[in-house]
């Protein structure tokens, strides 16, 4: 058979036409529009099946923005939603900060990490199109595009793969976008859709290096792929690399040609993702500084639950996500028993897909996926590589017509072998199995009827089986042969691609062949019925699903409620009351999502990323302050200590958040405190401490004297405690190192008796001191007995109750809990909701009197103007400044300053903050963010760039000289004809 020359070039010749892009030829009829050629018209199926599938499914469930349940369940409403909330203010030049800083967020952090982290893609920039107030809409609106667009890219891929039916390729496509990965994972994760675009877009690039077409396209493509988001973007690297040298094995082309396709598309990929290079570095050296978390171990999942999730309407945390249809599945299971398929194609496919299947269970491939590093959460992010890989071994079932009663029968048995293995997993549900049988019956029922269809043109008009494309569309290059194209031995069913007249004896001798008008009829009637089943089970199963995952998920996860009164509320109080950068306003200690700051304004402590610097969160840690998430979730420190080191003006109190079951019913209204605090850059004498050398390890045990340091004066008493537990007695100590100190339990269970007294903790501090409580490993509440009248908050006669909570991802913040009685003894009541610790030094009483005088000494001595565009910060100083100037910002690594007109080094550091040295001549201070990792992928970008720039000048210039060249002498014999390829 002929396979064609491939380019001696890098890249190969000049590209050509796609499949109808350029009209009809000459003389010929009029090209169809472009929605009526098979490629699009599939990718628009595919998109609005897509679609459909996923807004019912929420409907369905009662879901956002179709019912009164949320659906910003977990990191959707914690990170992604207000991320996009602060992108729409980027975007409307209403954030502080730019693409450098994010001023908002844990006092000042690095904004182009967490942009290449969650924001890249181009789909996100559609948020500027909504209402403020709808970023949730907004967001969802996004997923769902970005759903469609990867079910007609998939479309879109299989007809370039195999010619086949539109409308086949359509119901797949979306089979593929549908696919569990997407319904139960990727919908609360959005930015991790883009690789799922982003799979069947590579595999494309993949197929044109086959041919060396399109190389400027495909470089484009795999940079998009890459700065989308990378982390996905790889994972669909890896999956297109493994298709693309399956595709070369069934090809048989030569070594030397085999090589030569592989080296063009690794040189497309390394371009690619040297294009992507400045947000890639920048990234991957943020992941350098983050907080470390929690380090995983990799434990793969019981076979029955891996096969459970390759059926409909299964859901578990955890577990890999392989549902892609029943329709799909039986395809892909039918493969190797489809004679008419060849025999490379019948064992290659289902080989591969049972090689990742596998890789996903084994620890060293496991980390292989996952670039070496085992994620926090889900540890089977890669599944969507293998849903790809099943709808495409589908397609391949497809293309060679409909499977034979035969085949059909062998993948229902084998679908029937795993539903059984299974049903011992607790995934599966009772629901599950009507709506599997239902699938199946419908799916199977299709395809026997596509089956019979085909059979019946065959018979009836003399016609090739299937309504499949040529396999070399009039402008379409001929695509190497991956396949033999002749059927098994002992098959008599013609492939549907084969042209040509029908085999001798196809229709008996002597037998009235039926009217062709009246066979038309039939079989588009059989097609018809055949495609109505087909989609009928794929969107019903999808939506089933979709909406059993939704449920179950909101079950399990922690939620937020969408954008309502209460942050609207909270937004319009801090535009009221901010004026930086002449002070910070924090938007509160009751937060309702983990980045408050980004969606209602403020500037703050909270900061909630998968990037969250190291120096930041062991800082605050060090000052009392709280987290979840493991250190990476930052929460707001309602202490006037804080407030005053980190410049903290204005702060909002909230009620607590209603959504939040846990939460107590309080409706007190919203109210804004002030305080008088110093300027955002401020000077410490000489002998505070020498910069450099007071770095965050330099912080204590203690968060009261550690906070007393980073302020310079005393201004707390840390007395000596007397703790008991329930019924007065004295607690044992905890000796672990990760939760020292007392014992506190919860209630003893005794039957019919309460105890008598609750667990305690009393002190002597001076009177009218501001009473603190510490206690990060304690869980419940805390309140102040016998303070003075006039509290605020709930049981005010007792001052605010304290609401602590803390797990093995979590520690509570320092909390106030009023003010030292006159006689100067104070006593706090606990009660613990679960088994906890009180540690040594919980309690700090805090003279106010003292820490006004730091204050207006911070001051008097501090700058008298502060100024901050995205990643510049000037101040200027009191003319004579010694000592240090400190910045009130993390000092997070890529901050650079220099004192007046002296040179530009990096900034010191100054228990944790950013430091510069004064020597007295210094009138001001500049400091300026350099995110470590943009310079080195900047000259990565520009060499790609210019490698690409070169080849396609040497391209050019090669193509001009074979136009040039003179044309061969040629003989006046009839030249041979052609046979076309298999694909």
């Amino acid at each position: 058979m002929d396979r064609p020359s491939l380019p001696r070039t890098v890249f190969g010749a000049a590209r050509r036409r796609a499949d109808g892009g350029a009209g009809a030829p000459d003389g010929g009829p009029p090209a169809p529009p472009w929605w009526r050629r098979p490629g699009q018209s599939a990718a628009l199926l595919a998109a609005l099946l897509t679609a459909t599938a996923f807004c019912a499914a929420d409907a369905v469930a009662g879901s956002y923005p179709f019912g009164p349940r949320t659906r910003s369940v977990n990191d959707l409403g914690n990170q992604y939603v207000p991320f996009h909330a602060h992108l729409w203010d980027l975007l409307h030049g209403r954030a502080d900060g730019g693409l450098l800083v994010n001023w908002q967020s844990g006092y000042g952090s690095s904004f182009l990490p967490d942009l290449g982290t969650y924001l890249s893609s181009p789909f996100a920039l559609l948020v500027a199109l909504f209402p403020r107030d709808e970023i949730d809409l907004a967001v969802y609106f996004v997923t769902v595009l970005k759903t469609a667009s990867a079910g007609a890219a998939m479309a879109w891929l299989l007809l370039r793969l195999r010619p086949g039916r539109w409308w086949a390729a359509g119901l797949l496509g979306s089979a593929y976008a549908l696919c569990g990965w997407s319904l139960a994972d990727a919908s609360y994760n959005p930015m991790w859709l883009d690789g799922l675009v982003a799979l069947p877009l590579l595999c494309l690039v993949g197929e044109w290096a086959l041919t060396g077409r399109r190389p400027l396209l495909g470089v484009v493509i795999v940079a998009l792929a890459w700065t989308a988001n990378f982390y996905t973007a790889y994972m669909a690297t890896l999956g297109a690399a493994l298709v693309l040298l399956l595709r070369l094995w069934l090809g048989r082309l030569p070594l030397r040609r085999a090589l030569a396709a592989a080296g063009r598309a690794t040189v497309t990929v390394v371009l690619g993702v040297g294009l992507a290079a400045p947000l890639v570095t920048v990234i991957y050296l943020g992941t350098k500084h983050a907080y470390p978390g929690r380090v995983t171990h990799f434990t793969p999942v019981p076979a029955e639950d891996l096969l459970a999730r390759l059926l409909p309407t299964t859901y578990g945390f955890g577990s890999p996500a392989l549902f892609v249809g029943t329709t799909a599945l039986l395809l892909a299971l039918a493969l190797p028993f489809h004679r008419a398929a060849p025999k490379r194609v019948r064992a290659g496919w289902p080989l591969l897909v049972a090689a990742v299947t596998l890789s996903l269970q084994w620890t060293p491939t496991h980390l292989a996926w996952h670039a070496f590093a085992t994620p926090n959460g889900s540890p089977y992010r890669q599944a969507f590589v293998l849903c790809a890989l099943l709808v495409i071994a589908a397609w391949h079932t497809l293309s060679y017509g409909a499977p034979s009663p035969r085949a059909l029968g062998a993948a229902a048995t084998l679908l029937a072998l795993i539903a059984a293995a299974a049903s011992g997993s607790g995934l599966v549900r009772s629901f599950a199995w009507p709506v599997l049988l239902a699938a199946a019956a419908a799916a199977v029922g299709g395809l026997l009827l596509l089956g019979r269809a085909e059979r019946g043109k065959t018979r009836g008009t003399g016609e090739p089986a299937g309504d499949a494309a040529p396999a070399a569309a009039a402008g379409e290059p001929v695509r190497p042969a991956d396949e033999d194209a002749r059927p098994a031995a002992g098959d008599a069913r013609p492939s549907p691609d084969a042209g040509g007249p029908p085999a001798a004896g196809a229709h008996p001798a002597g037998v009235p062949r039926p009217r062709p008008a009246v066979a038309k009829r039939r079989r588009a009637g059989l097609l018809a019925l055949a495609a109505v089943l087909l989609v009928g089970a794929q969107l019903g199963e999808a939506t089933a699903t979709s909406a059993v995952a939704t449920r179950l998920r909101l079950a399990h996860l922690d939620d937020y409620a969408p954008w309502g009164g209460r942050q609207q509320r909270q937004a319009h109080a801090i535009a009221r009351a901010e004026d930086w950068p002449r002070y910070r306003t924090d938007p509160g200690r009751e937060q309702t999502v983990g980045n408050d700051p980004m969606m209602v304004g403020g500037q703050g402590a909270q900061y909630y990323s998968s990037l969250t610097a190291d120096v930041l969160s062991r800082m605050l840690t060090a000052l009392g302050d709280g987290w979840t998430s493991r250190g990476r979730n930052l929460q707001s420190l309602d202490n006037a200590v804080t407030d005053a080191i980190f410049s903290v003006g204005a702060r909002v109190h909230s009620p607590p958040d209603q959504h939040q079951h846990w939460n107590p019913r309080d409706r007190s209204p919203l109210t804004v405190s002030r305080q008088d605090v110093p300027a955002l850059v401020t000077v410490r004498p000489s002998g505070a401490a020498a910069p450099g050398t007071a770095g965050v390890s330099a912080l204590g045990p203690s968060p009261y004297r550690n906070q007393e340091l980073v302020l310079g004066a005393r201004v707390y008493t840390v007395p000596s405690l007397t703790v008991r537990t329930w019924g007065g007695e004295r607690p044992e100590r905890d000796g672990g190192a990760a939760r020292p100190g007392l014992r506190i339990g919860t209630a003893p269970r005794t039957a019919g008796e309460a105890p008598a007294r609750k667990p305690s903790v009393t002190a002597r501090c001076p009177a009218g001191s501001e009473v603190y409580l510490w206690a990060p490993h304690f869980s419940g509440t805390a309140r102040l007995t016998d303070a003075p009248a006039g509290g605020t908050g709930a049981g005010a006669g007792h001052g605010p109750t304290g609401r602590f909570t803390s797990d093995a991802a979590k520690i509570a913040a320092m909390q106030r809990l009023g003010r030292v009685p006159a006689s100067g003894r104070l006593r706090i009541e606990l009660a613990p909701t679960r088994a906890g610790t009180v540690p040594d030094g919980a309690v700090g009483c805090l003279d106010t009197a003292r820490l006004h005088t730091a204050v207006e000494h911070l001051k008097a001595t501090g700058a008298s103007e502060v100024t901050v565009s995205d990643g510049t910060l000037h101040a200027r100083l009191p003319a004579g400044s010694t000592g240090t100037a400190v910045v009130a910002a993390p000092r997070i690594a890529g901050w650079r300053c220099a004192a007046g007109g002296g040179p530009e080094t990096p900034a010191e550091q100054y228990y944790g903050l950013i430091a510069v040295p004064l020597d007295g001549s210094a009138t001001s201070v500049t400091c300026t963010f350099h995110p470590p990792g943009l310079r080195l992928g900047t000259a990565a970008g520009g060499a790609s760039l210019l490698v690409l720039a070169l080849l396609g000048v040497l391209g050019a210039v090669r193509r001009r000289r074979a136009a040039d060249r003179p044309a061969p002498h040629r003989t006046p014999t009839r030249p041979r004809e052609r046979t076309p390829s298999a694909l």
